[in-house]
C-alpha cells in the first residue's frame, strides 16, 4: 500500500520526522516497508524565461537563447527545440543537474558556443506524454500556468511527494487504504483523525425512479449501491486528482475513471461507473452467469462464464463480471452524458475463484478478495458523488439506490483490566486501556465493561484481540519480559525421531551419504523402471497443478529419486558412491481423498568393493544397532527393476519390511549406469514397531563352551539362510552360536552341488556340556539338514 505523505496529512496532523515516522508506524503494527521520494532522481531543474533568442552562427538548426531564471544573470542555452520562442517559460537544466535515466547535465560548447544548461521536455523529467495533458509531442514542455522563475520544477508536475510503501497483514483489510492508514496513524501518535467531510450538491430528479436495482445472490453481494450523475463531461482531472494519483503510484486517464481510482486508493473501495443510456430497462441484477454466457471486459477480450460467477447485468446480458472487470458494451465514452455510479461488496472468495478462472486480475478483485466491509459502501459512494460535482465532471441526481439484504453488525466484546494487564504482563490503569480503544474509535461503555467494535475490523473479535491493540499501542518495547506462568514443559524429541538420528548416525559411520529427492515425479519413471502396465506403483496421486509433466505425479517408490542421484555421480566419475534417503511415499488411498504417506529407507551404493553381500552386511548391521531381531531373507525374483537372481526380501516378525539386491541390468543401463549397482527400500514403520526397547543384559557364561564344525554338500540352489535356519531349529537353547566359514565349488564337487562349512557353538548356562549331549544335538541338526535341505556330511 502506497500512501503519499501530504494525502496522509489531509486526516491526520503529523509533525515529526520521517523516521520517527517510519519507527512507531511499524511498532505499532503498520510496517513501513520503504520510503520514497517521486522525482528524487531530478535536481537542479528549475523555471526559466527566454527573453531573446538569435541564430547560431555555426548551425542552421540551433538557436542561442538567453534565459532569465531570477534574480541571477541570464544563461545563454544553445538549443535546437523548434517548440519554443520568445517569451516562454520553460524547464531549465541549470550544470550539473540530474534528470531521468541517470541523465547529468553539464556546461559546454555547441559548434563553438558556450552552452550553459538544456531546455527539458517531459520525458526528461521521467514522464511519458500521456501523463501530462499539454505535453507536446517530442518537443520542449512549456509552462501554461504562473510559476516563480528560478524556483524548482518539481512541485508543478507533483513531483518531490514523500511516498511510504507499507507491508499489510490480510487480516487488515481497512489498511488498504489512505484513511485506514490515517487511523492508524492518529492512534499510534495519540493525535485527532479527521474524516473528509462529505457535502453532495444535488440536482432535481429521482435516481430510484430512474434506475432499479436487484440482488439474486445475498451470499455472494451482501450490499450494492448507485447514484444516476447526469450532464456528464468526460474529460481531463483537474491537476490536483491528477498528482494524487499520480504520487499513489496510477496514471491519470480521465475525471470519471480518475475518481474511482481516487475512491480505492482513499476508501479502498473499488467502484466503477455504467453508461446509463446503454443499460437495457436502466436495471442492474446482481445474479450467476448461466454456463457458457459470453461477455466481452473492457479490453474488448469475449470470455466466457459460468454458473459459480457473479456478474452485474442488465435485463439482457452480463455488463461486468462482479468485482473483476466492466464490459465494452456499458463503458463510459466521451459521448457518455449520464452514468449510473455504482458501488457494492461482493464475497471474497467468490472474486478471487472467478479472477483465477477467467485470468483477470484488476486493482478492483485484489481489494475485494481481502474482505471489505459493507458499512463503508455510501460513505466512498457520497464521497464520489461530491468529487464529480466539485470538478464538474456532472450533475449528481437527488437519492441513493441501496439495497442491503444482509447487515453486518457491529461486535460487542467484555474486556477485563486484570485479565489484558496478566495477558500481557503489564500494570496499566483501566482509562489508559480505555484511551487506546477510543483512539481506535472503539465505543467503550464503561459501566458494563464492553467495547463495541466498528465493523471495518473484522480482525478484533475477543478480548485476547483487545489485548492486542493495548500492547501495539502502548509500545511492544516498553512490555517488560516477564517469566512464562504455564506448567513448564521440556521440548523432546519422539521415538521415530530419535531412530532416525540413530540410522543417520549409522550411515555416517559406514560412509553413506544422506540425499532429498523430489516426491513429485514423471509417470515416465516407471518406464524407467521396466514397471509392468499392471504394477500397482503406477496408481499414482495426480497434483491438479503440476509445475509441467516431471512434477505431475506423486511418487509410489524412491527408487528413482535415488538412482537419478546415484546417476548423476557415476556420470561425473564418481568411482565409489553409497547414499541414503528417509523420505515418504504416497499411496493413493480409494476411499480417501488424502494419500497414504509412508516413510521408507531407501539405500543405493556401487564402487570397486561393493556387491550384493556389502549392501547385505549394512542391513544387518544396522538391524543388530537398532536391536532389531527375529529377521529373515528370502529369494525374490518378481520385481521387473531387480536382478531375478540377485533380489532378496527381507521380513522381521514375519512381516514384510522390504527388499535389496541388485538393480537389474536393463534398469542400469536406463539410469545410464555401467557399473553394478545395489539398491535397498525398507518400510520404517515396520523397523520401528520391531525395535526392542527393553534391553537384557546377561552375565558372562561360567561355562565353557564346545564346538563342532560340519562340512556338507548341497544342491547349488540351496540358500545358505535355510540352513542356518534348520540347524538353529533342530538345536534348541544349547546353541550359542552359528558361523558360515566356507563355500566351495570346484573339482572335486559335483556338478550343480556346493559345499558349506559351518561352525556351530554349544553352550550350557547351567553346567559343562558332556559330549554326549552335543552328539545328540548334532544327530537332530544332521537329520533335520538331510531332510529339509537334501544335505550330505563331505568325507
Amino acid at each position: 500500500m502506497n500512501v503519499p505523505m501530504s494525502w496522509l496529512k489531509q486526516y491526520v496532523d503529523i509533525d515529526v520526522d520521517i523516521k520517527t515516522f517510519e519507527d512507531r508506524m511499524t511498532m505499532s503494527g503498520s510496517k513501513v516497508e520503504k520510503i520514497e521520494e517521486s522525482g528524487k532522481e531530478i535536481t537542479r531543474v528549475v523555471a526559466g524565461k527566454i527573453i531573446e533568442v538569435s541564430s547560431h552562427p555555426n548551425a542552421d538548426k540551433l538557436r542561442i537563447m538567453q534565459v532569465e531564471i531570477g534574480g541571477e544573470k541570464p544563461l545563454q542555452i544553445v538549443t535546437a527545440a523548434t517548440n519554443v520562442q520568445l517569451g516562454d517559460v520553460v524547464p531549465v537544466a541549470l550544470d550539473g543537474a540530474t534528470l531521468a535515466k541517470g541523465l547529468v547535465i553539464k556546461s559546454g560548447k555547441l559548434r563553438g558556443e558556450v552552452s550553459e544548461g538544456m531546455f527539458c521536455s517531459v520525458e526528461e523529467l521521467g514522464f511519458d506524454e500521456k501523463d501530462i495533458e499539454d505535453a507536446p509531442h517530442n518537443g520542449v514542455y512549456v509552462f501554461n500556468r504562473p510559476i516563480t522563475l528560478g524556483s524548482d520544477v518539481k512541485p508543478y508536475f507533483g513531483l518531490g511527494e514523500v511516498v511510504v510503501e507499507y507491508e499489510i497483514t490480510s487480516n487488515r483489510p481497512d489498511c488498504f487504504s489512505i484513511l485506514g492508514i490515517a487511523r492508524e496513524a492518529a492512534a499510534t501518535f495519540n493525535k485527532p483523525f479527521h474524516f473528509p467531510e462529505i457535502k453532495v450538491n444535488e440536482v432535481d430528479g429521482d435516481a430510484m425512479g430512474m434506475a432499479s436495482v436487484e440482488i439474486k445472490n445475498d451470499k455472494l453481494c451482501p450490499r450494492y449501491a448507485a447514484r444516476i450523475i447526469k450532464n456528464v463531461k468526460v474529460g481531463p482531472s483537474p491537476k490536483w486528482l491528477k498528482d494524487r494519483l499520480i504520487s499513489a503510484g496510477l496514471r491519470p486517464i480521465n475525471n470519471i475513471v480518475d475518481i474511482t481510482n481516487y475512491m480505492l486508493l482513499e476508501f479502498g473501495q473499488p467502484m466503477h461507473a455504467f453508461d446509463y443510456d446503454k443499460l437495457a430497462g436502466h436495471s442492474i441484477i446482481v445474479r450467476n452467469a448461466a454456463d457458457g454466457e459470453k461477455m466481452k471486459t473492457l479490453f474488448g477480450d469475449e470470455i466466457t462464464l459460468d454458473s459459480s460467477m457473479l456478474v452485474i447485468a442488465d435485463q439482457e446480458k452480463p455488463v461486468a463480471v462482479a468485482g473483476v472487470m466492466g464490459g465494452e458494451d456499458t463503458k463510459v465514452t466521451d459521448e457518455t452524458t449520464t452514468i449510473l455510479f455504482e458501488c457494492a461488496n461482493f464475497n471474497g472468495y467468490s472474486i478471487r475463484q472467478t479472477s483465477k478462472k477467467l485470468g483477470l486480475r484488476s486493482d478492483s478483485s485484489i481489494k475485494y478478495t481481502k474482505g471489505l466491509d459493507p458499512n463503508t459502501i455510501t460513505l466512498a459512494l457520497e464521497r464520489a458523488a461530491q468529487l464529480i460535482s466539485e470538478v464538474g465532471a456532472g450533475e449528481v441526481v437527488k437519492g441513493v439506490i441501496d439495497v442491503y439484504p444482509v447487515k453486518r453488525e457491529k461486535l460487542t466484546i467484555s474486556y477485563d483490566i486484570k485479565w489484558i494487564n496478566k495477558f500481557l504482563g503489564t500494570d496499566l490503569p483501566e482509562e489508559e486501556m480505555i484511551g487506546y480503544f477510543k483512539a481506535l474509535e472503539f465505543d467503550v461503555n464503561q459501566q458494563a465493561k464492553t467495547v463495541t467494535i466498528p465493523t471495518y475490523r473484522p480482525d478484533v473479535t475477543m478480548m485476547a484481540d483487545l489485548a492486542e491493540e493495548v500492547a501495539r499501542l502502548y509500545g511492544y518495547d516498553r512490555i517488560m519480559p516477564t517469566l512464562e506462568r504455564g506448567k513448564p514443559t521440556i521440548g523432546r524429541k519422539n521415538f521415530e525421531q530419535l531412530v532416525c538420528d540413530d540410522i543417520r548416525s549409522f550411515m555416517s559411520m559406514f560412509g553413506i551419504h544422506g540425499a532429498l529427492t523430489y516426491t513429485f515425479e514423471s509417470p515416465k519413471v516407471f518406464d524407467k523402471l521396466n514397471l509392468d502396465e499392471t504394477s500397482p506403483l503406477r496408481n499414482t496421486l495426480k497434483i491438479t497443478n503440476p509445475l509441467g509433466e516431471d512434477f505431475s505425479i506423486m511418487r509410489t517408490t524412491t527408487l528413482n529419486g535415488l538412482l537419478s542421484s546415484l546417476s548423476t555421480n557415476y556420470n561425473r566419475r564418481v568411482e565409489d558412491a553409497a547414499l541414503y534417503e528417509i523420505g515418504k511415499i504416497y499411496v493413493k488411498d480409494e476411499d480417501g481423498q488424502l494419500p497414504k504417506e509412508v516413510k521408507k529407507l531407501t539405500m543405493g551404493m556401487y564402487g570397486r568393493k561393493v556387491d550384493f553381500f556389502t549392501l547385505k552386511g549394512v542391513i544387518e548391521s544396522l538391524l543388530k544397532k537398532l536391536h532389531v531381531s527375529k529377521t529373515e531373507v528370502t529369494r525374490n525374483s518378481e520385481l521387473e527393476f531387480m536382478h531375478p537372481g540377485r533380489c532378496a526380501n527381507l521380513t522381521i516378525n514375519g512381516v514384510y519390511a522390504g527388499y535389496f539386491g541388485e538393480i537389474h541390468p536393463q534398469t542400469a543401463k536406463n539410469y545410464d549406469l555401467e557399473v553394478k549397482t545395489y539398491v535397498a527400500e525398507l518400510d520404517l514403520q515396520v523397523l520401528l514397531d520391531s525395535i526392542t526397547q527393553d534391553i537384557t543384559f546377561k552375565p558372562l557364561p561360567k561355562y565353557p563352551s564346545t564346538a563342532r564344525d560340519i562340512a556338507m554338500l548341497v544342491k547349488e540352489e540351496v540358500l545358505v539362510g535355510a540352513i542356518e535356519k534348520t540347524i538353529k531349529e533342530r538345536s534348541g537353547k544349547l546353541l550359542e552360536k552359528v558361523e558360515l566359514f566356507d563355500v566351495y565349488q570346484g573339482k572335486q564337487i559335483e556338478d550343480g552341488y556346493k559345499s558349506v562349512a559351518y561352525k556351530l557353538t554349544f553352550r550350557a548356562e547351567d553346567r559343562t556340556l558332556t559330549d554326549e549331549e552335543v552328539q545328540k544335538v548334532m544327530k537332530k541338526v544332521l537329520n533335520g539338514l538331510e531332510m529339509n535341505c537334501g544335505a550330505k556330511l563331505r568325507d
